[in-house]
This record gives C-alpha cells, structure tokens and sequence, in this order.
C-alpha cells in the first residue's frame, strides 16, 4: 500500500519540478540509483518496468528507499494494463506513469486514490485524462511536441499540470525553454542518468549532476 497519497505525490512534483527515469536490471545498481538521486536532492523516482522480472527489483528497491531514504517517492513508469498497475500498487508504488491514456488504469488507481499520470499528445487525450482524475499529464514523446506546444495549451488551460517525458535534457537553455512554457515539472532519463554514468559507477557524478539541475531548475522558476 503506498506510504503518500496522490496529493502529495503531486505536490514533490510541483516542488521540485523533476522526477528522474530509470531502469536496470540489478538490484545492487538501482538502489546506487536511487541513493545517488536522493543524496542529490531528488524526493521522486520512476521506475520505467521495461524488462523481464522488473516487478523484483522494484520491490527490491522500494523496501530500500523505506527503509534508508526517508521522504523518497518511488513510482512505476512503462505501465501498459491495470493488472501490471495492481501488482505494483501491491508493491507499494506510489504513483503510476503510462505511455498513453488508459482508461482502465485511471478508473483502477482512483479507486485505490494512487496518483496517475497518463502519457498524452492532444488536447483532446488531455481533456479526457483530467475527466478521469488525472492530475498531472504527461506529455509523451516531449520531443515531438516542445514547448511550443505546452504554451498552447496553457492558454485555453491554464490549470493543466504538464510533465513532458523524452526531449528534455539537463542543460539550463532546454529546461528554460519548458518552465517558461509552463510545465509542473519534467521527466529525465538518460540525459540525466546517462549510460556513461552507469558504465563507470559514476554515481557522485549522478549525485552532482542532480543537486545541479535541481538547482538550475529552481533559480528558472524564481523569474518565471
């Protein structure tokens, strides 16, 4: 059962305006992961369930971050049914992130009131997300879309929370042009925790590039 309700997931989001992506298949990285995010500032974390018996990391890693990392959020991303939703829920997943909108995953995490946040690239998908209660939309492929488009949408709709996912990267140019578009927070993957980093064991160099783009993130905000 998840250990924060869905509002306060929203609520990390908007504070901190970032939630890290990744996925690996060992144990014994993930949580390098996970500690590197969370030393660098990070209270949010998605894990994007991507490979074979990724359900046992997870929850590998989620016992972890409740037991030495005090106010880490762990969610699930990738999610593609509402039995993959449930299975995860049972874990303790905080939130759920899906590619696209699914109807049926927004009935089922309303009714256990776990935070959701569907994949969209409309404003029509946008319109049904939030008529199923979700709070924070995610804007997928980002690349695709840009700024451009958030700022479209935040005319009409000012009250539509976007986190846009792929397309976004740590350099302070890029996460401008999002904030100042108008976006809740933003998704980072492998620009963030990048190949390089895992490869090497990196993970002070993971640990400082998240305390940087957090910060960066927040001094955008302050003259937003």
């Amino acid at each position: 059962m998840a250990k924060y309700t869905r509002l306060e997931v929203v609520r990390t989001m908007e504070e901190t305006g970032m939630v890290p992506l990744f996925y690996h298949s060992d144990v014994e990285t993930g949580t390098k992961v996970l500690r590197a995010c969370y030393d660098g500032g990070a209270r949010l974390l998605e894990f994007t369930a991507r490979g074979d018996f990724a359900f046992e990391v997870f929850l590998e890693l989620n016992k972890y971050a409740i037991k030495e990392l005090p106010g880490m959020i762990l969610g699930v991303g990738s999610i593609t049914d509402a039995a993959a939703a449930s299975m995860y829920m049972q874990m303790g997943a905080h939130f759920i992130v899906t590619p696209s909108l699914r109807e049926d995953i927004a009935i089922f995490c309303n009714r256990r009131k776990v935070m959701y946040s569907a994949g969209c690239g409309s404003l029509t998908e946008i319109n049904r997300a939030e008529e199923l209660g979700v709070e924070v939309v995610k804007l997928f492929p980002g690349s695709t879309y840009g700024p451009g488009f958030v700022k479209a949408i935040k005319g009409p709709q000012p009250w539509t929370s976007i986190m846009p996912t792929g397309g976004v990267s740590t350099e302070k140019g890029n996460l401008e042009a999002w904030f100042k578009a108008g976006v809740t927070c933003v998704g980072l993957g492998s620009k963030l925790i990048s190949k390089e980093i895992l490869d090497k064991g990196d993970y002070p160099a993971l640990e400082r590039s998240v305390r940087q783009t957090l910060e960066t993130i927040k001094s955008i905000r302050m003259y937003l």
